[in-house]
């Protein structure tokens, strides 16, 4: 195992795009960098009637998020634009990290109603309420007669 300091491995910058010019092979995300793997971290818990679903997106606004359901599926999508043509009037750029780009989960919730589904975004946390499907209950067992 690796030391770390503040989550990031020691070695990141020894390995940095220089060595690897292929995109294909540094895994880096345009949008978010080396940090890509930390957006959307997701917690998911259960209650007793439904599942709560919590989902780290911070710096998106409310209007960038999107919630879909569909076919069973509940489909997150974020996006991001960043208006590159804007100047600095206090100055230029010396180094730009913020890029613009979407990012996006799904996840199988079975058949419910797209009604039935809260949601709410405050301090860059998407909190999801989807109530669990009604379990169906198998008939009784009965003898049929044979004649």
């Amino acid at each position: 195992m690796l030391p770390s300091i503040f989550s990031e491995n020691l070695f990141d910058d020894l390995f940095n795009d220089d060595f690897i010019n292929f995109p294909m092979w540094s895994g880096r995300n345009p949008l978010y960098g080396k940090h890509a793997k930390n957006l959307m971290k997701t917690d998911v818990r259960e209650t007793e009637n439904t599942y709560e679903v919590d989902i780290d997106l911070p710096g998106f606004k409310k209007d960038e998020i999107s919630v879909d359901l569909k076919d069973g599926y509940l489909s997150i999508s974020a996006a991001k634009g960043l208006d590159k043509d804007e100047k600095d009037k206090k100055g230029r750029y010396i180094r730009q990290e913020r890029y613009a780009g979407a990012c996006s989960r799904s996840f199988y919730v079975g058949d419910v109603k797209p009604e039935d589904v809260s949601a709410k975004y405050e301090d860059g946390i998407l909190k999801i309420s989807v109530p669990k499907e009604s379990k169906k209950e198998l008939p009784k067992r009965s003898t049929i007669a044979i004649g």
